[in-house]
């Protein structure tokens, strides 16, 4: 129904099943008068949640216009996903993975076809709110919500619940659904630093939870009552006794010794006070909102691009856009997201050859 309708209506579709005949999955579609698909890849995480992601490399049939003398067929990235739910806070590692494995394969595919920058547009249903990890994590990426961008709505407490878009099958309201985009002179942290810090914000969270505060987190971590630090194997074995590793969506190995080596700050092999202060009371997820070209080093040494700004950004029905789940509402579990974006010219650091 999907393919015959959408294809009459002048789109190209793209479907991916996840994996292990889960019996649903995700389709993307594109408009063959807007857009040319220059490739598309498919993304298979193997996880506990058989989760996939789609990344289509679009190219704007239309020109945009750069200035007076130059005027490019746009480029851009596009992700749909659909994450795991968080049935267990636990999980969170999990997803915040799956969005790791997402902006790390974007780096690898613009690195390995030599690309330009270019915007990048992620969809699809998070399962998760403003108040999680992976929430914050995409904001240390560069990432703006286009909804929140078109209604001014901020990163506060105060707007954590202004929209929602999904009644759960627990029958909570919430909102989980986003259209992000990250335009190429936004500032970011390097990908491994922000997948670590957020990771941290887990073991805190999974800490608090087990009625932790933070002298009773470092004896936690500690382990051994006669040193005043924290060893490798007391922190892998406080990591598995909160369930963030020794279960299959948990830490890795690999995960767990480079969030060691991130948090020994001065690299003599231990945890001190000092150094677990700095991951506990860690201000290192602050996302940034900076644009590259406000940095005066880059002056002289940069390039016109076209990003996009959003022109606006609509959930349907309207209801839930001021928070409220309408009872007559059938037609889905999930409220239409639908936002418009306008190119806009961009200064951005010149890239190295």
């Amino acid at each position: 129904m999907f393919e015959e309708r959408l294809s009459a209506a002048g789109y190209k579709t793209f479907k991916l099943a996840r994996t292990n005949n889960r019996g649903d999955g995700l389709l993307t579609a594109i408009h063959q008068d807007y857009f040319k698909v220059l490739n598309y890849r498919e993304l298979l995480f193997n996880d506990c949640g058989d989760r996939v992601a789609q990344l289509l490399h679009v190219k704007s049939v239309v020109p945009f216009s750069i200035n007076q003398n130059n005027c490019v067929e746009q480029e851009i990235l596009i992700v749909n996903t659909h994450l795991l739910f968080p049935h267990d806070s636990s999980l969170s590692i999990a997803r915040l993975h799956q969005v790791y494995q997402i902006l790390l394969y974007l780096e690898t595919y613009q690195q390995e076809n030599k690309l330009t920058q270019m915007p990048v547009i992620l969809c699809g249903d998070w399962n998760g709110s403003k108040r999680g990890h992976v929430y914050k994590f995409l904001r240390s990426q560069g990432f703006v919500s286009s909804y929140d961008i078109a209604h001014e709505c901020s990163d506060s407490e105060a707007d954590a619940d202004k929209w929602i878009s999904h009644r759960n099958h627990r029958g909570n309201i919430c909102g989980v659904d986003f259209i992000w985009l990250r335009n190429p002179n936004k500032s970011r942290k390097p990908l491994k630093i922000s997948w670590a810090e957020a990771a941290f914000g887990i073991i805190k969270f999974q800490l608090q939870k087990a009625s932790l505060a933070e002298n009773d987190a470092f004896a936690f971590l500690r382990a051994d009552n006669s040193v005043d630090h924290i060893t490798y194997s007391a922190f892998c074995d406080a990591l598995r006794q909160v369930n963030l590793t020794g279960l299959s969506y948990g830490l890795s190995f690999q995960d767990t010794k480079d969030l060691w080596v991130q948090a020994d700050f001065d690299g003599n092999g231990v945890l001190d006070y000092e150094e677990f202060k700095r991951i506990w009371n860690s201000t290192w997820s602050d996302h940034m909102d900076e644009d590259c070209s406000s940095d005066d080093s880059n002056e002289g040494n940069e390039e016109e691009t076209v990003g996009f700004t959003v022109k606006n950004a609509a959930l349907f029905p309207r209801e839930v856009e001021k928070g409220i789940w309408p009872e007559n509402y059938s037609l889905s579990d999930h409220a239409r997201l639908t936002a418009v974006f306008s190119p806009v010219r961009l200064r951005c650091p010149r890239q190295s050859p």
